[in-house]
């Protein structure tokens, strides 16, 4: 009897714990925010102070010094005003990021897997955190796909820049002959829902599947089957969890990518494929491409949306994405967007 109430209690325990959770994320997206503002408006006053001084002692060896302090002052407020471009519905939302492996086999299953580093880099460097919600590995060697949630303010408006797919051109590790091969991997970015967004889910459309999660875990991960996957039979969506501890942690997060995705596909209901509506990316290869990765014989990463690039290839992949992103949301702003 003492078994079946703790069970029943579960489900409010964790509601009660990830509204608790929701709170403090919103306290300390704001208080960052405010932080931010402030960081300016005391750089501002101190560049302020610097110029006076070199004005009134005619010391032109301040310059130097000046020019870096002005420059920290513009790149700020360059970041600030680029946040002015995030006024969709979703944008202030936690992002769920979904990659998969597409033309290129065991080379592609690496590119995927070598995406997810510079995601989690790139999260890492701009204040975000980040936990993998769900992956298959390759048979030899990187991801077949993986689902990772982004948290922090505005994750999915950044984020969502980065949906398509991503081309590498490399001399391939896999290849004993050491020809350059290029591979293909799919990026899907989703926003993360409140739970007061209703979205009408019936209980009959849904087929949940139970299963042991594979890779590394703990004392309990691996040894039960704690892994959710849930298929929406309308759509034939499927989303899975099986990174939380109990069985309905993991359905919860399932319900969160499913509600996602169908959110998507009821905003775009004019689309005829549900292909199109989960990231709108065409095939997973050849001629779909939103941005090029070039190892050799030369080093680029090039938008072919905006055509914004960098040569320090070693540099995006540690995660140095803003450049894009920035490029990106500009574009779409003043309706300049290639493609």
């Amino acid at each position: 009897m003492k078994e079946l109430e703790a069970k029943s209690l579960e489900p409010d325990f964790y509601s009660d714990m990830k509204q608790s959770q929701k709170v403090m994320q919103r306290a300390k997206q704001l208080n960052a925010k405010i932080e931010k503002y402030n960081s300016l408006h005391s750089l501002w006053e101190d560049t302020m102070i610097l110029i006076d001084l070199a004005n009134e002692e005619n010391d032109d060896s301040m310059l130097d010094e000046i020019g870096g302090a002005v420059k920290r002052v513009e790149e700020t407020i360059d970041s600030m005003t680029l946040e002015t471009l995030l006024s969709g519905q979703y944008d202030s939302s936690n992002a769920i990021i979904t990659l998969h492996a597409g033309a290129g086999g065991t080379e592609a299953q690496d590119w995927c897997q070598m995406l997810l580093r510079m995601y989690q880099m790139w999260a890492q460097k701009n204040g975000y955190e980040t936990e993998i919600m769900d992956s298959l590995d390759g048979e030899e060697a990187g991801l077949k796909s993986c689902t990772m949630e982004v948290r922090g303010l505005n994750a999915y408006g950044y984020l969502k820049a980065e949906k398509g797919v991503h081309r590498l051109v490399r001399i391939s590790p896999f290849n004993s002959a050491g020809k350059r091969m290029t591979s293909f991997a799919s990026v899907e970015v989703m926003p993360e829902l409140d739970d007061d967004v209703e979205v009408d889910i019936r209980p009959e459309d849904i087929e949940m599947e139970a299963f042991r999660a594979s890779g590394a875990g703990g004392q309990h991960i691996n040894k039960t089957s704690s892994a959710v996957r849930l298929t929406h039979k309308p759509t034939g969506i499927v989303v899975s969890c099986q990174t939380q501890r109990s069985q309905f942690q993991n359905r919860d997060y399932a319900m969160k990518m499913l509600k996602a995705k169908l959110v998507e596909l009821a905003e775009q209901q004019q689309k005829e494929k549900i292909a199109d509506i989960q990231g709108a990316q065409m095939d997973n290869g050849w001629g779909s491409q939103i941005r090029s990765y070039v190892f050799q014989p030369y080093t680029m990463v090039k938008d072919l949306r905006t055509n914004f690039e960098m040569g320090n290839i070693g540099a995006v992949m540690d995660g140095d994405l803003n450049g894009f992103i920035n490029a990106y949301l500009k574009a779409v702003k003043l309706g300049t967007l290639l493609k």
